[in-house]
């Protein structure tokens, strides 16, 4: 799923494409993307976009006569951009929007369509879908702070929910705690002022460090092939490969369809995680660190 960097080089993207423009036409393929429709779709058309903001992990397109349209692209969703003179794609767009400067829409892989497409009227109901998380690097310490520890959750969960913190999700949380040498199940309300500390200043760090290396890599370019997988991140997706400062091998919880990567000598004192599905199955056999996880190895 797109997050903070991924959002913010789509968001300036669009800024230099679609700022001052007017929408001239909109295709909806799907209509299953559309969410809420007042004001109507068709009011959208010659309308000129205003401004561009990024609520979360969502992308909103502000037009005159305050209206929106706020995209949340999920997991499989993707922007992509085409110039003024190509054709326009086909049903594989889920909706094509045709401004002057060129056309934009958006493609889901997979069956599963979770993307999705709010239409809205004025500035109320816009901020009524914003799911009230700071914008970390915009916070003071003592803002992080009062929001971390406002309730008792494990430092993965509560650097993912966007009621807590803007745009973070299960890509950039792994890079974040690996980062800051911290577990992803440690509880909030047990770490030390240091280790706050040193989360806030590896949530910042990280967030602006792939900030820049997305700008750098796309420059003028639009964004394609968004993905949270980079072969340069730390933790994330790494499974089994050698941590960058350790050379450990990363480990994983898996969860539903989802698995947090870490290094347990980096993060965890050594200790290797209980991973649900595993664990249940091993039970007394599962490996507690890295040294009895390397006992089961074939040689």
């Amino acid at each position: 799923m797109p997050e903070y960097p991924d959002i913010t080089v789509y968001l300036e993207a669009l800024q230099r494409r679609v700022s001052g423009g007017t929408l001239q036409r909109v295709a909806l393929n799907s209509p299953f993307l559309l969410r809420t429709a007042v004001p109507l779709i068709g009011d959208f058309i010659q309308c000129r976009v205003e401004s561009l903001q990024r609520i979360g992990k969502r992308i909103a397109i502000g037009f005159e006569a305050e209206r929106w349209m706020v995209f949340h692209l999920m997991v499989a969703g993707r922007l992509h951009w085409k110039a003024a003179a190509a054709k326009a794609p086909g049903k594989s767009a889920l909706i094509c929007l045709t401004f002057d400067s060129g056309l934009l829409y958006l493609t889901e892989a997979g069956s599963k369509k979770r993307a999705s497409l709010h239409l809205l009227q004025g500035s109320e109901a816009l901020q009524a879908i914003d799911p009230g998380g700071i914008n970390v690097t915009a916070a003071t310490p003592a803002q992080f702070a009062e929001r971390l520890l406002a309730a008792n959750h494990t430092l993965k969960r509560a650097l993912t929910d966007p009621r807590i913190f803007s745009g973070i999700g299960n890509a950039y949380s792994d890079e974040i705690l690996h980062r800051a040498g911290l577990s992803p199940i440690a509880m909030t309300q047990k770490l030390s002022a240091g280790q706050v500390d040193r989360l806030y200043r590896s949530v910042r760090s990280t967030l602006e460090l792939w900030t820049d290396k997305l700008r750098r890599h796309y420059r003028d370019d639009f964004p394609e092939k968004v993905t949270a997988f980079r072969e340069d991140m730390a933790a994330h997706g790494r499974y089994g490969l050698p941590c960058p400062v350790c050379q450990t091998p990363i480990q994983r919880i898996r969860y539903a369809s989802n698995e947090t990567n870490y290094c347990p000598t980096c993060q965890t004192g050594g200790k290797v995680l209980a991973d649900r599905s595993l664990s249940r199955l091993l039970k007394k056999d599962w490996p507690r660190s890295v040294d009895e996880l390397e006992k089961l190895k074939p040689r």
